[in-house]
């Protein structure tokens, strides 16, 4: 007999079954389907990752003892309402045909067994309880969750509970009652970390259920330090077997790595998915089995996404989407999508931003799956080295009719993007060019106005802080991107030695080992303190901006030259401080050393001049140049184009 919930919920009592199987129902078994499996952090995870697995009070500590086992003890409550155990309802509502999930659970113990749900507000719900009597035996618990509320957000998850004796739980999972289609997957890492990638291969052979999913690994090996060479290298290519196979190439960036797996799989195999995996991540290898599972039971073909978690503080869930705004051209997080939280102090329960269903335009190529038909009808991605080919690819697979879902549980720890500062460094060449292909492409609105006003607002601002080369990068990649999309391929080679030349000659993109390698500075600190408050009135910021553009055209004192004024952290280094100064040293984002910035009053006044003409140039020419990247695209992006770039 089945009840009617308060909220809706159609929950069905639970069916208790033997270890060994037997059972008082007659009527045929129904097949099942893992969709999710219950898992716990593994024994060289550090201790912070806890918490998404298990939400635990302070006082509680369950026993870990496997993957996918963990024993819960005596007078506790435990919840599986975490970010890697609870089950993100809503996008299997939206996404899947999936109407019903049945969560099993096999405990032996006493106890009790609760099951909750949240509504897209974050409110929740109470659906069902049991107790657990079997302290000697193995029993399993069947629990049907119907999916019928949860079109906007939502999740489902469960907690036990104990009094006078433990509760083990072992080799559970979130399930459907029915077969999805088989679908094998190749995966395909582009690398320039070969210790990092083989970690990740590693981590991929070690679990026996990835493997039966995945029938091919392919690494485009493109740095000077070959996989094969890295201490490791045998034991995963032991583990893994005739599934690996290692590519050498040239460097040609992501774009050329990742297209390289996708050629390769597509050419060279029959596997109906395709995963793209990032090589400096930290893999959770269950993310891999949740997109094929996803994947497999979605009512068209989609984009499978992963969550970044943060490499560096590893509780942090970074972000939970990301879309491209078509206005100005730039990404940012999706709406509603909450982005550096803390899980270990906002645990899933309690946080109520974590609820509504997260809708997104594209997904990083940390990790995200592909169906072949996607990658069939999409092409491959465009010659772009790195940045920006990932959201390109997918607004190009959305206007095929292929959307992009980002599957909350799904996830690996990568080095956040607001944790480097790529936007100033070498890879602003890209960050430029590439901006433009895609607003070139893709955007449905004239945004000249909106890239002239940005690109010299920030022409000024890197001018103002001393960023010297990183304004003559942009210049240049403004000037390749209007000389037409037919040197892209060739670009995978030169792109990267042409800016790094480039760079040479400038003192702002050199950098020294530490602030020690300088006398002290003799600056006024109160002074650089008062400088250092952001203007915030619109006529202050025009005054401030004033004075320091008349500053950067004088000449500089000579001495400043030899001896910088002032060491200013990487966080401080502002354009309304350092207009006003004539040399600092500044900290790396990432802490590896300092630049030594000198200002320099002819290279001001010749790239300045440089950036209002290319900017006149870009507006001029825009229409044209729209016209030209469209009516390339096709050749771009077609399988033949990429194998003649690896066949070079």
């Amino acid at each position: 007999m089945t009840e009617q919930t308060s909220a809706g919920q159609l929950a069905v009592p639970a069916e208790r079954t033997a270890a060994d199987g037997k059972t008082s129902d007659v009527a045929k078994v129904p097949p099942v389907t893992v969709l999710q499996r219950i898992i716990l952090p593994r024994d060289d995870d550090p201790r912070d990752v806890r918490p998404l697995y298990l939400d635990e009070p302070k006082n509680v500590h369950s026993h870990v003892s496997g993957r996918c086992e963990v024993t819960v003890p005596r007078s506790a409550r435990v919840s599986f309402g975490s970010y890697f155990n609870a089950f993100p309802a809503s996008y299997w509502k939206r996404w899947t045909d999936v109407d019903q999930v049945v969560l099993r659970l096999t405990v032996r113990g006493s106890g009790r067994i609760d099951v909750y749900r949240s509504k897209p507000s974050g409110d929740i719900v109470h659906l069902e309880g049991h107790a657990v009597r079997s302290p000697k035996q193995w029993s399993t618990v069947k629990l049907r969750v119907a999916l019928t509320p949860f079109e906007d957000g939502g999740w489902i998850w469960f907690d036990l509970f104990t009094d006078d004796s433990t509760l083990e739980l072992r080799n559970s999972a979130w399930t459907v009652e029915r077969e999805l289609p088989a679908k094998k997957m190749a995966v395909a890492m582009a690398t320039m970390r070969p210790v990092d990638a083989v970690i990740a291969l590693r981590t991929l052979g070690e679990d026996p259920a990835v493997l039966d999913v995945v029938s091919k690994v392919f690494v485009a090996d493109q740095g000077p330090v070959k996989v094969r060479d890295t201490p490791g290298y045998a034991a995963a290519a032991e583990l893994l077997g005739d599934r690996l196979q290692i590519i050498e190439q040239d460097n040609l960036g992501g774009s050329g790595g990742f297209g390289r797996g996708l050629f390769e799989s597509l050419v060279n195999t029959d596997v109906e998915q395709i995963m793209l995996m990032d090589d400096d991540i930290r893999l959770e290898p269950d993310a891999l089995l949740r997109s094929n599972a996803f994947a497999r039971a979605a009512t068209q073909p989609v984009i499978v996404g992963s969550h970044m978690l943060n490499l560096q503080a590893r509780s942090r869930l970074h972000s939970m989407g990301e879309v491209i705004d078509l206005g100005s051209c730039f990404w940012r997080a999706a709406p509603g999508a909450v982005t550096n939280h803390d899980l270990a102090t906002k645990t899933l329960r309690k946080s109520k931003k974590l609820h509504p269903r997260i809708d997104v335009t594209y997904n990083g190529w940390w990790m995200c799956l592909f169906p072949r038909e996607v990658v069939e009808q999409t092409g491959l991605p465009l010659p772009l080295f790195i940045k920006w080919d990932d959201s390109e690819y997918s607004l190009r697979a959305l206007h095929r009719g292929y959307p992009t879902v980002t599957l909350p549980g799904s996830a690996v720890w990568h080095m956040p993007w607001t944790d480097k500062n790529d936007a100033t460094d070498w890879q602003a060449y890209f960050h430029t060019r590439n901006r433009l292909v895609l607003a070139a492409l893709h955007s449905p609105y004239d945004v000249r106005k909106t890239l002239i006003k940005q690109g010299l607002k920030l022409s000024l601002r890197h001018l103002l802080s001393m960023e010297y080369s990183t304004v003559a990068l942009q210049q240049k990649a403004i000037e390749d991107f209007l000389a037409g999309p037919e040197r892209l391929f060739d670009s995978l080679r030169t792109a990267l030695p042409e800016a790094a030349a480039l760079r040479k000659k400038y003192s702002d993109a050199q950098t020294l080992p530490s602030a020690r390698e300088f006398p002290p500075p003799t600056f006024d600190m109160v002074r650089a303190e008062q400088m250092l408050r952001p203007p915030v009135n619109p006529a202050v910021i025009a005054v401030r901006a004033f004075e320091a553009l008349l500053h950067n055209l004088k000449e500089p004192d000579p001495a400043a030259m030899e001896r910088p004024q002032i060491n200013v952290p990487a966080t401080n280094a502002r354009w309304f401080l350092l207009g006003n100064l004539d040399s600092a040293t500044v900290s790396n984002a990432d802490g590896s050393g300092v630049s030594f910035r000198r200002r320099n009053p002819k290279e001001f006044r010749a790239l300045g001049a440089r950036v209002v003409a290319n900017y006149r140039r870009l507006a001029r020419e825009w229409p044209r140049m729209k016209q030209i990247y469209r009516d390339a695209l096709p050749e771009l992006t077609s399988v033949e184009s990429w194998r003649k770039v690896f066949e070079n």
